[in-house]
């Protein structure tokens, strides 16, 4: 068996499964090479069951579907031998009943239904005989421990955990695998013999982010412009061509899903629902409010609502670190690639132009949004507290000064922290013009919000933070780099 890299909670729930003495379904999805199948099939090879694994074809016809589920039952419980072909999988899933019911009745057996909604093709009638096959005749064997798999997580979440008919109520536990975080990437890279720093991580994980499949093209001996060069903006590199396909297989009518997330990704701090819809060109109505939520679903934005807003409405922002970089970064640069031979190290020029600072100011503070258990610890917030972000924007014609919180916790201790995320480097130094800044947002928070908590200012850097004078007397707490890699 491969060693499984972090992922401590989903191989106890696995665990948990496996041991069960009735029969458990397992509801699992997570957006295209977080490593789904990885985990299943290198969890479960070498488990003390038969492994029943098998997976929907892209785009395949229910021909083609089922011919791969009868090869795939002939391989695993009758040693490779030529099953007739079943033309419904009501039939196909009778023949799997009997290949169970052969089994000693000491022998637990995993059903994998990998990337199940491309198995659902129209009319196959899929679900019907799932939730046949489930209420009649699995439920009611312990040694059956079904997985049904899926990268189109809306599909999953709508179809099997929030289905209406004959599973409504059945899942027995679900799981949403997410990517690696900070330390579980360390420890992959590590796996693979590249040993980085936490800053050339951190660059990495900016343009990447965690997913396990991405990682595992990073080469040892190479720097992380090094290889985001030739993964990005080379004509052969995977994330050059990467993104129409992603969103090809996630979504029908895939453009409208770019249009929209492209829009907003242009800004930094959110755009709301009315706004994007206008900005995007993308038609109002039930369906457009479905996609984001598809979109959402799948891991690539999130919405929210900003703290402390006064106006009404849902905002959104992108998360995924391989979308940021993607829409201002290598989209703009598509054409002049494919129109001749990138030579390398474009990228290392590219990052060291002031734009590329900018950006990583943003990325960070995105890295440190999935990293908020790590910043709790390391200032020693309640659970409770109520996390968010701050933005004052005065009218047009108000001399008054706006403000931007990153990161603040509101909390149940009569405290509210403001934390001020920074990108450096080096340790970041608090000079006297900034630490006016730092106390004059404090103050525009007070006033707007109307707090009477205790305000208390925090400094999140990636570089650490050197001791002034200024730091001494205004900077409650400080969480550096190596809080966020910690397990």
């Amino acid at each position: 068996m491969t060693k499984i890299i972090g992922r401590i909670k989903e191989r106890e729930l696995l665990s948990r499964l496996l041991r069960s003495d009735k029969a458990e379904f397992l509801a699992l999805y997570g957006r295209r090479r977080v490593g789904k199948t990885y985990l299943i099939r290198n969890f479960l090879t070498e488990a003390p069951c038969v492994f029943f694994h098998t997976t929907g074809i892209q785009d395949g016809s229910l021909t083609e579907q089922l011919d791969q589920f009868i090869e795939k039952l002939g391989a695993t419980f009758y040693k490779g031998a030529a099953l007739a072909p079943c033309k419904r999988w009501m039939d196909a899933f009778k023949e799997l009943t009997k290949a169970i019911e052969q089994l000693p009745k000491n022998k637990k057996v995993v059903l994998f239904f990998d990337e199940f909604p491309w198995m659902a093709t129209k009319r196959s009638r899929l679900l019907q005989a799932l939730d046949h096959y489930w209420n009649h005749y699995w439920v009611h064997d312990p040694r059956v421990k079904l997985i049904v798999c899926g990268s189109s997580a809306s599909w999953i979440i709508e179809n099997i955990l929030n289905n209406k008919g004959g599973l409504y109520n059945r899942i027995t536990f679900s799981l949403k695998l997410e990517p690696f975080s900070l330390a579980e990437v360390k420890l992959y890279l590590k796996s693979q013999g590249v040993y980085l720093n936490h800053q050339h991580i951190l660059a990495l994980y900016m343009v990447i982010g965690g997913i396990p499949h991405y990682l595992s093209q990073i080469e040892k001996g190479k720097s992380t412009a090094q290889c985001i060069d030739e993964l990005c903006f080379q004509k052969n590199g995977l994330l050059f061509s990467e993104f129409d396909r992603l969103f090809a297989s996630l979504f029908n009518e895939s453009d409208v899903y770019l249009k929209l997330c492209q829009t907003i990704a242009k800004y930094r701090y959110g755009i709301g629902q009315a706004q994007l819809i206008k900005e995007s060109k993308v038609s109002l109505g039930g369906r457009t409010v479905h996609r984001l939520k598809e979109l959402e679903d799948a891991g690539f934005i999130m919405s929210f609502i900003p703290y402390g807003h006064q106006e009404k409405g849902i905002y959104y922002k992108v998360i995924d670190e391989y979308t940021l970089f993607y829409f201002h970064w290598i989209k703009p640069s598509l054409s002049s690639i494919r129109k001749k031979d990138q030579v390398s190290g474009y990228w290392l020029s590219k990052s060291r132009e002031p734009s590329w600072k900018s950006w990583t100011g943003y990325a960070f503070e995105a890295v440190c949004y999935k990293h908020i258990s790590n910043i709790r610890t390391a200032l020693n917030i309640d659970p409770g507290a109520e996390v968010g972000s701050w933005r004052h924007v005065p009218q047009k014609g108000n001399v008054e000064a706006g403000a931007q919180i990153d990161l603040l916790f509101d909390r149940p201790d009569g405290a509210i922290t403001i934390c001020e995320i920074k990108y450096n480097e080096s340790p970041f130094v608090i000079d006297k013009p900034y630490a006016k800044n730092l106390l004059n947002k404090a103050e525009i928070y007070k006033k707007h919000s109307q707090t009477k908590k205790q305000i208390f200012i925090a400094l999140i850097t990636s570089g650490g933070l050197k001791p002034t004078m200024y730091s001494e007397e205004i900077v409650a707490k400080s969480v550096n780099l190596d809080d966020l890699f910690k397990g």
